[in-house]
């Protein structure tokens, strides 16, 4: 049984997705979130990092949209979110990180170093572009570095990120 309080957390992350504030998410929602992270890293969109965070952008887009859109329209809105998080992920948010994957790593590519890890203070960046608050950015950035080397990786942020928007009771 999912209790009103998840379906209320869960709503309350639909705003991060939510990039324009228009009521709902759609592909271009993806498109925004991959620009502003080019643009903070200083990132040509033709780069072969560029490419990488539009493909993974795209593929974001329609794990989510396979997950959600229930009436087909290419758009999703706060209670198919909340909807396709209940039915779908609340038991399994592992497979919300799957989904996500493809763009945290190249989003996470963007800032990383040569050995795949980016700094805490990157890490923070890439999730205030995404829409968390910066104080949240910044706790949030400092607990993945959870061997306290400075460094985040994506076996560290993927999961994260799933326990966030999926928010298990």
């Amino acid at each position: 049984m999912v209790s009103s309080e998840y379906e209320r957390r869960i709503a309350a992350r639909f705003v991060v997705f939510d990039q324009d504030g228009n009521g709902y998410i759609d592909r271009e929602d993806f498109i925004t979130a991959a620009k502003a992270l080019l643009a903070e890293f200083g990132t040509a969109a033709r780069s072969d990092k560029g490419q990488a965070l539009y493909a993974g952008a795209e593929a974001f887009w329609q794990g989510m949209a396979g997950i959600a859109d229930r009436d087909g329209d290419q758009r999703i809105t706060r209670e198919e979110f909340v909807n396709g998080a209940v039915k779908r992920l609340h038991d399994n948010p592992e497979r919300f990180g799957e989904i996500a994957r493809p763009f945290l790593h190249a989003a996470l590519g963007l800032a990383a170093a040569a050995d795949g890890t980016a700094a805490v203070a990157d890490t923070a960046r890439v999730l205030m572009i995404l829409g968390v608050p910066e104080d949240l950015a910044r706790t949030t950035a400092a607990a993945l570095d959870t061997d306290g080397d400075g460094r985040v990786g994506e076996a560290e942020i993927v999961p994260a990120f799933a326990r966030y928007f999926t928010v298990p009771e």
